[in-house]
């Protein structure tokens, strides 16, 4: 073999590895925007049900303005988000108000035995495991991408195209607390 072919040959393997490379790193870019969707959908689903739940606790206690306030300054905030940090922040906010709806229902009984309020209970439960589940699966999603955006190759690979690094989506209440509920004893 020449001198010529051989460095030919290198050349061609090293534009495989790198062409493998980008395709590895782009594959697990785009499974991190995939997941990040589901859960995006999920966190839509928990907002589309939150004037159900604002009227329903407005219809059995009359009020309670600072709570339902404080779900709906929520709700904009996340709505606003651009960002899955920002979004995790507000998300908290939101969750911290559904869990203070909880509270209002040991107060008012009526509240916590009204059967709409003990459907959305139930349907804000379920899309909870599903918006904890979608996160598990981005975390995990995003753990693959770091590691082939920051180990070599992806190391050298990423500055040749739009690698940025993705943020985990943490929840707190989530590791603290568990899912959230809006009434501890039901009826």
């Amino acid at each position: 073999m020449t001198g010529v072919s051989l460095a030919l040959t290198v050349l061609a393997l090293a534009a495989l590895w790198a062409v493998a490379a980008w395709r590895g790193l782009t594959a697990a870019r785009n499974a991190v925007d995939g997941t990040w969707a589901a859960i995006d959908v999920q966190l839509q689903r928990r907002h589309d049900l939150l004037p159900a739940l604002v009227a329903a606790v407005q219809a059995e206690t009359g009020g309670e303005a600072e709570t339902l306030a404080r779900i709906a300054a929520a709700r904009q905030q996340a709505d606003a988000a651009n960002t899955p940090f920002q979004r995790a922040d507000a998300e908290r906010r939101l969750v911290a108000g559904i869990a203070a709806v909880g509270a209002l229902a040991e107060r008012h009984p009526g509240l916590a035995a009204a059967a709409e309020f003990v459907d959305l209970q139930a349907r804000l439960g379920d899309i909870e495991d599903e918006i904890q589940a979608a996160r598990r699966i981005y975390n995990a999603d995003v753990r693959l991408y770091l590691t082939r955006r920051d180990r070599f190759p992806g190391t050298l690979v990423r500055r040749l195209g739009d690698f940025e690094a993705r943020p985990y989506f943490e929840l707190d209440h989530t590791r603290e607390h568990g899912v959230p509920t809006l009434a501890l004893a039901r009826a």
